[in-house]
């Protein structure tokens, strides 16, 4: 059963990884429209005259067709099925395009393939850009130690993520570009840094920085953009945090709660409580309502205790609650379940309920 659900993971990561390349590629395709644009203009504005000059200069060729492969051909250096013309209006052709293919296309060509393959040199333009295709993502607040290890788990989660990190040089920034996560750099306190990640269409806001003062005006501008969104907020001072809770809604962790998983797993939607240690492994109870798509309507309380390693303690349908039910007991859409695990597994389960 393990070893089975390690390659369902393992398959899942491939594919999140080919979706970012493709999403990649079409927004590169997006940007250099331009260049390649001018350069189909300059291929088939360059056969319509080539026809109509061998027309003319009773050097005509076997069609339209062939005059813009001809001087396509040209363009990239490499001789056509004729002979040379005679006639210098056609000659001229043999050199002026190759210096359009030189100077139009084999440059962006070079632009093209540096920014598909090296990460690291696309600009912030760039990384706004990527942002700007998420929806329904999580945007992430803080690239240092907290929040790079929650971005790792929202992405082995299969989470989409957009972050802003203030210290443009922070060695987490590279690394969380490796994983194909658009990192802004920007000062998040600004409205426009926040519009820049989309912060319209995301679902939710993870805020990891250790300014407790700069955590809350970054979740009050988000909530007045998108006042839907769910606030995941670092706050060291525990009762400030129970009082942000109370008053605004934000689910507020303190300075004792801190650990990654717990972010991860409050950003997703979990209902999940404050983790406890036993002997040396977090544990949280989390509360899960059956969706209609969900992947586990219809399994039996065994099946989902073996795949995701951890317990169901109750299950609720129809307004009757069952304590520790057997294994044996059946998952049904609507299903309100109630979860013992660590704060990984506890997400594993959350995402495929969705």
């Amino acid at each position: 059963m393990a070893k089975r659900r390690r390659g369902a993971e393992a398959n899942k990561h491939r594919w999140r990884h080919i979706q970012a390349s493709l999403r990649d590629t079409t927004i590169l395709l997006g940007e250099f429209r331009a260049p390649l644009l001018w350069f189909s203009i300059a291929i088939l504005g360059g056969g319509f005259l080539y026809n109509f000059i061998s027309t003319i200069a009773n050097e005509p060729t076997d069609g339209l067709a062939e005059s813009i492969y001809t001087v396509l051909t040209l363009t990239f250096l490499q001789p056509p099925n004729r002979d040379f013309p005679h006639h210098v209006g056609l000659q001229l052709f043999h050199f002026i395009m190759p210096v359009i293919g030189i100077f139009m296309l084999a440059q962006g060509l070079a632009d093209f393939g540096s920014l598909l393959f090296n990460r690291r040199s696309r600009s912030k333009e760039w990384e706004m850009a990527v942002a700007s295709t998420l929806k329904k993502h999580i945007v992430l607040i803080g690239l240092g130690h907290l929040g790079y290890h929650v971005a790792l788990k929202l992405h082995e989660a299969g989470e989409q993520i957009a972050a802003i990190e203030f210290n443009a040089n922070a060695d987490t920034i590279a690394a969380a570009r490796e994983l194909g996560i658009p990192v802004i750099p920007d000062d998040a306190t600004r409205p426009a840094a926040l519009e820049a990640a989309n912060i319209r269409e995301a679902r939710a806001i993870i805020l990891a920085s250790q300014n407790d003062s700069m955590n809350l005006q970054i979740a009050l501008k988000a909530r007045s953009v998108n006042p839907n969104i769910k606030v995941v907020i670092r706050i060291f001072d525990e009762d400030f945090a129970h009082a942000l809770q109370e008053q605004f809604g934000f689910i507020a962790l303190s300075a004792t709660e801190m650990a990654a998983p717990i972010f991860a797993a409050s950003a997703s939607g979990v209902d999940i409580t404050n983790p406890i240690s036993v002997e040396g492994q977090l544990l949280s109870l989390a509360r899960i309502t059956v969706s209609e798509d969900s992947s586990i309507a219809g399994k039996t309380v065994g099946y989902v205790e073996d795949t995701y390693r951890l317990n169901i303690v109750l299950i609720r349908h129809d307004h009757h609650s069952e304590m520790h039910p057997t294994d044996r007991s059946v998952i049904q859409t609507g299903d309100t379940l109630a979860a013992l695990g660590s704060p990984d597994h506890l997400h594993h389960l959350t995402r495929d309920n969705e």
